[in-house]
This record gives C-alpha cells, structure tokens and sequence, in this order.
C-alpha cells in the first residue's frame, strides 16, 4: 500500500476519480494551475504528491504548502490582523513579496483606490522530505491503475521527515522577516501543521509564547490539523494560535539580524503586482 493519501489535491483512495485524467493534466487544486513540483530528471513531469503517511504516524503530513490554500481558509483566518481595514476596501493575495530577509509566500492586503491601507505577512510552512515519496507515488498508481513511465514502485528506497532541519531552517527565516514586520507595526503569520508545532515545542523555547493570540504582537503561529470527515477525504481546520514578537522568536535561536525596511517600499511592490487575479475570493 502506498504511502501517499492525496495526490494532486485527491484522496488516493477514491475510485470514483479518473486517475487517468488528473496525472495525464497534473493540475493542482489548489493553485489552478499545473502542480510546481517537477522531477529533477524530468521536469515535464509533475510529482503532485501532497499528503503522506510516515512510520507509525497516524496523521497525514502536509509535504506540499501549496496544500495549505485549500478554500483560501488561512486567508481569510488573518483579516483580523488587518486592524486598519475598512468596509469597501478590496482585498488582495498577492504572492512572493521581497523583504529584507528572504520573501513572503502571500500578502493579504487592504486597498482603498490606489492606495495601501494595510497588509498582513502569510508564510505557509509544510515539513521537508528526505529521500524521496516517488517510488510511493508510483505504488498509488499502480494500484490505481494508471500507466507509468517506470517501474520506480519496485525501489526499495524510502523517505523520511526531516523535523530538525525544517523547524530550524523555518525559525531562523521568520526571526528575519519578523524584525521587519515589527519595524513597520504590521502582522506576520506563520501557518503550518499542529504536528511540526508540537515539534518546535519539544525542542525549542516556547514557553513564552501567548498560548491565546492577543492582536498587539507582531508574530502569529496558526496551527492547523488534518481532520477526515464523514466522505473520507481531509479538510484543514485551524487548531491552535500563538503570538509573540521578534524576540520571542530570538529567545529560542540567539540570533539577531537588523532588517529595519521604510514601509513606502513595501507598499510600492504590493501596488506593482495588484490586479484583477489577486483579487481575494475565498472560494
């Protein structure tokens, strides 16, 4: 049995879906448009792997974030935070936003006219792999039925979930980003799932967090878990948020950066990429 419980946004399992179809398009759901991750050794094959089941894990891993736009749902959980939204502003997601530290996956944005009247940082955060779910995505559509460019379900070569390095890499890239956000009195969210925030609890300092989120602080952790509904496919439901600030997040990794940015800057890219296909629709 596979290891791999959505496949391009469905549910392995269902045998009413036309296999055929989906792999042969390798569209995602969630995007609406074809599914990013490529082979390497063939990058005109999408791999649309989304979910899996790891060892004795019970719950399904989140491996893809695109995975997290399911309904638009974690945008439409950080409209609180745009504190100086008004009624008859539009709102925008806008994708891939630089700053000082890397770049944002979204900004949820209030528009009135030309203007920015306010926004809010959304990061999406799913655990890396190591090795690799191929073999597992070619076992599903052997037993689906679909036809394969190989025989890869055969490899006895595996996959596992790299906690350490994901928790890390993801702490260290939002205390950068979340100086900035901080300098400019604007919300940063980081969304994942419940399980690699139970992981960050375990390892790092986290204590000090606000176990109930209070709107004053910079840094948001939304953590959603995969629950199975009553037709066996899986929906997000948001399970937990925290808060603090940049030196909550430096309290538990020593680090400190200077990534101070005017907020003219800010607004000038987000005017540059707004148009009628940021518009935000929640469905």
């Amino acid at each position: 049995m596979s290891a791999v419980v959505e496949l391009f946004g469905l549910r392995g399992a269902d045998n009413t879906v036309d296999w055929d179809t989906v792999v042969s398009e390798q569209q995602c759901p969630f995007l609406g448009n074809r599914c990013y991750k490529v082979r390497k050794s063939d990058p005109e094959t999408s791999i649309g792997s989304c979910t899996v089941l790891y060892g004795k894990e019970k719950t399904p891993m989140l491996i893809c974030p695109a995975r997290f736009l399911e309904r638009r749902q974690v945008f439409t959980d950080c409209l609180h935070l745009l504190t100086t939204h008004e009624p008859g502003n539009e709102l925008h997601v806008v994708p891939e936003v630089a700053v000082p530290g890397g770049s944002v996956d979204y900004f949820v944005v209030s528009v009135q006219g030309d203007k920015v009247r306010d926004f809010v940082g959304v990061e999406l955060q799913t655990l890396d792999t190591t090795g690799s779910v191929w073999p597992e995505r070619q076992r599903l559509l052997k037993v689906l039925g679909v036809p394969r460019l190989d025989e890869a379900e055969w490899s006895k070569s595996s996959f596992g979930m790299n906690w350490k390095h994901t928790a890390k890499t993801t702490l260290v890239q939002m205390l950068h980003k979340v100086e900035t956000f901080e300098h400019l009195n604007k919300h940063l969210v980081l969304v994942l799932q419940d399980r690699l925030l139970d992981y960050m609890r375990q390892n790092f300092a986290f204590g000090h967090l606000r176990l109930r989120a209070a709107i004053g602080d910079v840094m948001h952790i939304h953590a959603y878990m995969v629950e199975e509904r009553a037709d066996s496919s899986y929906r997000l439901k948001l399970q937990e948020r925290l808060s603090t600030d940049a030196a909550g997040i430096a309290v538990g990794l020593g680090l400190h950066v200077d990534a101070r940015v005017d907020i003219s800057r800010i607004e000038a890219v987000l005017l540059k990429k707004i148009g009628p296909n940021t518009l935000f629709n929640p469905v």
